[in-house]
């Protein structure tokens, strides 16, 4: 039975690939010269996390009880955490494997720390605490990985914050270091399977999408990180093909993207629009810029006037201040419904700044829009401007709309469509049709020919 390689590249985006840099990507152009090739449609919320967890377990985010990076474990104001492979349910492609006898190397994919037993080699990817922590399974691998390419960087933790003429060789080393761990593995370990995910390109994206899109608000033509995006996606094209070289030539080789990325137009303060609806009411009202969570924590909000809160990133989370699920809840069940159905068609009127265009903003109920809904979700997930905004979780900032990110400077949100490159299976290479992020589980266990039966104990 073939090898099957499956490289994730984080934020890749189609536009960029698939066009715009294709001259100066002769691995990726090669791989799609004899692949079928198209769009990944991502995971609702289209972030990391959930995103690859989607891919590499077939099931949505309501089926997993993850909807974004922090993780909501109870109904309470508080209950949060980091999301953790601790939280996960549901088996991945490389367990279901390892039930057969086969083995796989997974090295970065979000989500996996703490690292988790499985029938081969792993090492975790971002969300790892530190390079001190326990990042491999067996243990005993994490000696041979640094002894081998020196201490691990997983991510680039600051990259929001960090000089951008420092953030550009940071990225690269760390993305040469993860080809080079990747073709070591390849070598020296026994393996069926092997998934590699570079956060590289979404790293890039959020520090320099605006020096390159000429139609971004912030475009500067004058700028020196003009070439930025472009020079990274042909050193990391470099670095895909010399990892290739060392795994089988026979190989079946699968690229994908958990989303896209587009230019951040601006965005949204969902937490001041909420308290100028009267929706969120504070004890007192900051003045100066703070985020909704230290305001939680340190009992600044009335929680018995307020009938929701929200959060920022990528997206905007909605939870509604429920009688009997929350401590200090004040809508019941049906005034619920009728609530959010309010708030939901306020925010779709909502205007760009200065004119009285649409952000074009659509709303997700999670009861319509997945499978199954588990654990806490928000009870309304907000796409502002269709991605293009970002949500403003802060308050404080004493306006609506605002041009930056309220966590740290950023250029670009994310976008839906991902890409993926994958064998023909007998079809002619070329354009294919889109896909779902969910069906790459499915394209890892039918190339081993294995079904997913049984119930799953982690």
């Amino acid at each position: 039975m073939k090898k099957l390689v499956v490289i994730g590249l984080d934020c890749a985006d189609p536009s960029l690939v698939f066009d715009e840099f294709l001259d100066g990507l002769p691995t990726l152009r090669s791989l799609m010269a004899r692949s079928e090739y198209g769009v990944l449609r991502s995971s609702t919320p289209p972030i990391t996390v959930p995103a690859w967890m989607c891919m590499v377990t077939g099931k949505d985010p309501g089926q997993l009880g993850v909807y974004g990076f922090e993780h909501r474990y109870g109904p309470g104001y508080t209950e949060t955490e980091i999301a953790s492979s601790a939280v996960l349910r549901h088996p991945t492609a490389w367990d279901l494997l390892g039930r057969r006898g086969l083995h796989s190397i997974v090295l970065g994919v979000p989500m996996t720390y703490p690292p988790r037993p499985i029938r081969g080699a792993l090492i975790t990817g971002i969300l790892t605490p530190s390079e001190a922590s326990p990042y491999t399974y067996p243990s005993s691998l994490k000696a041979q990985v640094e002894a081998w390419v020196g201490p691990y960087r997983y991510d680039i933790p600051y990259f929001r914050h960090q000089d951008r003429a420092q953030l550009i060789p940071d990225v690269r080393r760390m993305t040469e270091q993860r080809f080079r761990l990747a073709s070591q593995l390849a070598a020296n370990r026994p393996w069926d399977f092997l998934m590699v995910i570079e956060m590289g390109p979404d790293r890039m994206h959020h520090a320099f999408w605006s020096d390159h899109d000429p139609t971004h608000p912030s475009h500067d033509p004058s700028s020196p990180f003009c070439s930025a995006l472009r020079e990274y996606y042909e050193f990391l094209d470099a670095q895909l093909g010399m990892f290739l070289h060392t795994v089988p030539t026979d190989a079946d080789v699968v690229v994908v993207s958990d989303h896209g990325a587009q230019a951040m137009r601006g965005g949204f303060c969902l937490n001041e629009w909420l308290m100028e609806r009267g929706d969120l009411t504070l004890h007192r009202h900051p003045t100066e810029r703070t985020g909704i969570d230290p305001l939680i924590r340190h009992g600044a909000v009335d929680w018995s006037r307020t009938r929701a809160w929200g959060t920022g990133g990528y997206c905007g989370r909605i939870f509604a201040n429920i009688r009997g699920r929350q401590p200090n809840g004040t809508l019941s069940e049906s005034e619920t419904e009728r609530y959010l159905g309010d708030v939901s068609s306020a925010l779709k009127e909502i205007p760009l700044h200065g004119n009285d265009r649409r952000i074009e903003t659509k709303t997700f109920r999670p009861s319509e829009i997945y499978r199954e809904v588990n654990g806490h979700p928000p009870d309304l997930l907000v796409h502002f401007g269709d991605l293009a905004w970002r949500s403003i979780g802060s308050v404080g900032l004493g306006q609506l709309q605002s041009s930056e990110n309220d966590t740290g400077p950023d250029h670009a949100n994310h976008r839906t469509e991902g890409l993926y490159i994958r064998p023909p299976h007998g079809r002619p290479p070329g354009r294919g049709p889109e896909q779902q992020i969910t069906d790459v589980h499915g394209w890892i266990l039918d190339h081993f020919v294995v079904k997913e039966v049984g119930e799953f104990v982690p």
